[in-house]
This record gives C-alpha cells, structure tokens and sequence, in this order.
C-alpha cells in the first residue's frame, strides 16, 4: 500500500530571528519565493529563436504578519527591534528560519534565510468601528534561503 501525503496546513507559522533570539508566531508569512532571471541573447546567424541565458537569482521580501500583542513593557517584538535598528541607523544583518508547524505544533518544514534585514514596519489599523485582532508586520530583505533547511 502506497503511503499518503497530504498536503500540510498554514494555519502556525513560527519565526525565529537569529540576532535577536525573538521567536514570534505568525498569522502569514509571504514572499517564500525564488525566481531566476532569464536574459535574452541574440546569437549572430541564428534568426529561428533567441538564446535564454540563465541569470541571478531574485528573491522578493519576506512579510511577517503577526498579532499585535504588548509585552509587560508595552513594547512588541517586532517594533521593538526595527526601532532599535532606526536609532542605530544602520541595517544589522542576520539569519532567520521560518517553520511551518503541523496540527500537533510539531515542525513539519523549514526554510532558513540569509543576510536578512527589517526594512519595514507596519503597525496596526486602528478603527473603532471594527472588532477585528490588530495586526503588525515587518518586511525583511534578504540574500536567499539556505534549502534544505
């Protein structure tokens, strides 16, 4: 009998932010995406087709959406370290891994990226006329993912 896979759920997401030590649970993550750019060639004396030569990588940014929660402070995690990062007015690279977790909250995939920086921080809409959860996200930039993680 052949073994079944079925397709993994995105309802958890955990995130942990090497530099920092923060972990967070997120409600979505985008930008898990690689596309290679193709560069057209005109070779001279071939009129049939043009050549498509293989070019860099590019990866978009990383958006992590995520309750916004205080801690005992008053302070969120994610503001916290974009903040920090303002003040010192530079952008501190650093690794991260995202990690997909299963029904049972146990880890079922993984992709760790490299060279990262928060470039943005959105904080939450506020409109009293809504009863929806507030929500932050930061956008990291990155220089790719280390596959498999």
């Amino acid at each position: 009998m052949a073994q079944r896979f079925d397709p993994l759920q995105a309802f958890c997401v955990s995130v942990t932010l090497d530099l920092y030590g923060a972990v967070a649970f997120c409600k979505s993550v985008s930008g898990l995406k690689v596309e290679r750019e193709v560069i057209p060639y005109k070779e001279g004396g071939n009129n049939r087709y043009t050549q498509k030569l293989v070019g860099p990588a590019n990866h978009p940014n990383l958006v992590l959406k995520r309750g916004f929660v205080a801690s005992s402070s008053g302070h969120t995690v994610f503001a916290t370290k974009f903040f920090q990062m303002l003040k010192a007015d530079e952008a501190t690279r650093f690794g991260g891994t995202i990690v997909q977790l299963g029904p049972d909250l146990s880890p079922s995939w993984k992709w760790k990226f490299r060279d990262g920086w928060i470039c943005k921080w959105e904080g939450p809409d506020l409109d009293a006329s809504k009863s929806e959860l507030a929500f932050e996200s930061i956008e990291i930039a990155h220089h790719g993912f280390d596959f498999p993680a």
